[in-house]
C-alpha cells in the first residue's frame, strides 16, 4: 500500500520542528566546499567540507554512518554525538530523513573496512525532501515512469545520470573537433515562415503581432546554406529540430541535430568527417562504456539498390517503374498504396534492410530525383552525390554534395510543391534562398547528424527516450506519487 501521504505529513511536521528550533530550513547557500570525488582523494586528517543528499543512514545509538550523493558521487559521512553536540545530533536524529540535503564538515578517515570516510564535526541543513525517494529497484522499475519523473530516475539510477552526462559529452567531443578543425558554430533562426531543409510535418505557430502563422523548423539547413553565399566556409549548428510525427525507440518530435556545411567539398569529404565524429564520440566514452558494435573497424560503403535486391531477395532496379514498384512492394507485403517511388522504397529498405546494417556503413545510390538539395552524380545523372549513414540498425546522419545551381534548385523545389500533398513539403517555393543562391554560392558538402542516435549507439541505449532528458510521453491522466 502507499503510505507517500502519510511520510509527507510526517516530514513536512519535522520541517515545522527545525523552523521553531531555529533552523534556517532553506538557506541560500553553502560555499567552498568540495564535490565527493574530489574530497576521496584528500590525505587522511584533512579538513573539508562537502554537501548532498542523503541517501542512506545507519543509526548506531550515539553514531551514524550515512552516504551523502553530490553531483560527482557519493561519500560515506561518521557523525557521533560527542563531536556534533546533543543539540545537534538528536536534530540529526529525529528531524532528518533520507533524500534531505545537508552540508557537512570535518576530517577525513578511513574506516576498518577501508572505506575512506568524513568524520564530521559540524553539520548545516540545508532543504528538506517532503516526499519519500522510491525504492531503487522497486520504485522504478516502469521504464515509463522513469521518462515522466526523470528527476527521481537521475536520483535512484545511476545508469541513468552516466547515459545523459555521456550524451553531453558528445557534444562537447563534436564541438571540439570541429572548432579544432576551423568551423563556426552558428544559431539559426527556430520559427520559420515557410519549413524547408528536408521532408517532414511541421508544428504550426502564429505570430500575434503579425498575425501570421510560423513553423517550427524541421531543418536548419536553408539558412546555414546562405551562410556560405554570405562567404562563411566552415559552420555548422548543434540544435533542436522539430518534427510533428511519431513516436518510437528511434524518434522523437522534439531532437537533436548536427548540421555542418564546408565550402569547396563534396559529399566525399564528409564521409570522412562523419567517421571523425563518431569515432571522437566513441573515444570520448570508451573508458564508460564498452557499445556492442565496434565503432572502430568494419566501415564500409554500400549501394541502395544492392542492398534492397539482396535482403529482400527480389531485384531492385532505379529504373523500375512505379507499377514495377507497387508490384514487388505487394510481393515483399510491404504497404505501398499510393505512395510515390521514394516512398515505396524507403518502406522496403526499413523493412528488409535497415536493421542488418549493424557495423557502420554509408549507403549510396539515391536517386538524384528524390534528392531535391542535391547535386547530381556526373558520373550518371539519375543519381544524386549522396550517401546515409547507418549504424547499430538506424539511420546516424545524411550527406550530400550542395545543389548550387539555382535554376536546378528552382525546378526541384517546383517538384516539392506539387508533390505536398502529404503535407511534407511547404506549398511555398523559398524564393529568398534561391535569391541566395543567385548571389553564387561556392561547391560545397553538407551533413546532418542525429545527436540523440549518435549517444544511443555510444552508450548502448536501446531506446532514443534514455538518451533524451525529458522525452515526449502520451498525456498522462493520473498523477505519479511516492
Amino acid at each position: 500500500m502507499d503510505n507517500t501521504n502519510d511520510q509527507t505529513i510526517v516530514r513536512k511536521e519535522k520541517l515545522k520542528n527545525l523552523a521553531e528550533k531555529g533552523v534556517d530550513t532553506y538557506p541560500a547557500s553553502y560555499e567552498n566546499r568540495m564535490q565527493a570525488e574530489l574530497a576521496l582523494k584528500v590525505d587522511e586528517g584533512e579538513r573539508v567540507r562537502v554537501a548532498g543528499r542523503i541517501m542512506s543512514r545507519r543509526l548506531m545509538g550515539k553514531a551514524s554512518f550515512a552516504h551523502l550523493q553530490d553531483d560527482s558521487g557519493k561519500i560515506q559521512i561518521y557523525i557521533k554525538k560527542d563531536l556534533v553536540g546533543e543539540e545537534k545530533f538528536s536534530l540529526y536524529k529525529t528531524e532528518l530523513d533520507i533524500g534531505d540535503f545537508i552540508g557537512a564538515e570535518g576530517q577525513m578517515f578511513t574506516t576498518r573496512t577501508g572505506e575512506k570516510t568524513l568524520q564530521v564535526s559540524d553539520f548545516t541543513f540545508l532543504s528538506k525532501s517532503l516526499r519519500p525517494l522510491p525504492e531503487k529497484w522497486h520504485g522504478l522499475r516502469d521504464i515509463e515512469l522513469r521518462y515522466r519523473k526523470r528527476y527521481l530516475d537521475l536520483i535512484v539510477n545511476e545508469e541513468s545520470t552516466a547515459i545523459l552526462k555521456g550524451r553531453s559529452k558528445i557534444i562537447a567531443s563534436v564541438r571540439r573537433l570541429l572548432e579544432e578543425r576551423g568551423y563556426t558554430e552558428v544559431e539559426t533562426p527556430i520559427l520559420q515562415d515557410i519549413f524547408g531543409g528536408a521532408a517532414a510535418r511541421p508544428f504550426i505557430t502564429h505570430h500575434n503581432l503579425y498575425n501570421i502563422d510560423l513553423y517550427m523548423r524541421i531543418a536548419p539547413e536553408l539558412y546555414l546554406k546562405r551562410l556560405l553565399v554570405g562567404g562563411w566556409e566552415r559552420v555548422y549548428e548543434i540544435g533542436r529540430n522539430f518534427r510533428n510525427e511519431g513516436l518510437s525507440k528511434k524518434h522523437n518530435p522534439e531532437f537533436t541535430m548536427l548540421e555542418v556545411y564546408c565550402a569547396y567539398t563534396d559529399y566525399k569529404y564528409m564521409m570522412e568527417l562523419s567517421k571523425e565524429i563518431v569515432l571522437s564520440a566513441h573515444n570520448e566514452l570508451k573508458k564508460e562504456f564498452t557499445p556492442e558494435i565496434d565503432l572502430t573497424k568494419g566501415w564500409q560503403e554500400k549501394n541502395l539498390w544492392d542492398l534492397i535486391s539482396e535482403y529482400s531477395g527480389l531485384s531492385f532496379d532505379p529504373d523500375d517503374s512505379i507499377e514495377e514498384l507497387r508490384k514487388k512492394a505487394d510481393a515483399l507485403k510491404v504497404p505501398s498504396g499510393k505512395d510515390s517511388a521514394a516512398k515505396i522504397i524507403d518502406r522496403v529498405f526499413s523493412a528488409f534492410v535497415e536493421e542488418k546494417l549493424i557495423q557502420p556503413t554509408f549507403v549510396t545510390g539515391y536517386l538524384a530525383k528524390d534528392s531535391p538539395l542535391a547535386k547530381s552524380s556526373s558520373k550518371d545523372l539519375r543519381f544524386a552525390e549522396r550517401f546515409e549513414l547507418f549504424i547499430g540498425g538506424q539511420e546516424i546522419g545524411n550527406s550530400y554534395s550542395e545543389q548550387n545551381d539555382p535554376e536546378i534548385q528552382r525546378k526541384m523545389f517546383e517538384l516539392q510543391v506539387q508533390s505536398s500533398d502529404d503535407g511534407e513539403f511547404s506549398d511555398k517555393i523559398d524564393t529568398d534562398y534561391l535569391e541566395a543562391l543567385e548571389h553564387g554560392m561556392p561547391p560545397a558538402s553538407g551533413l546532418g547528424i542525429g545527436i540523440d542516435r549518435l549517444a544511443m549507439q555510444v552508450t548502448g541505449a536501446s531506446s532514443i527516450r534514455e538518451v533524451i532528458l525529458f522525452p515526449m510521453l502520451k498525456p498522462s491522466a493520473w498523477d505519479y506519487a511516492f
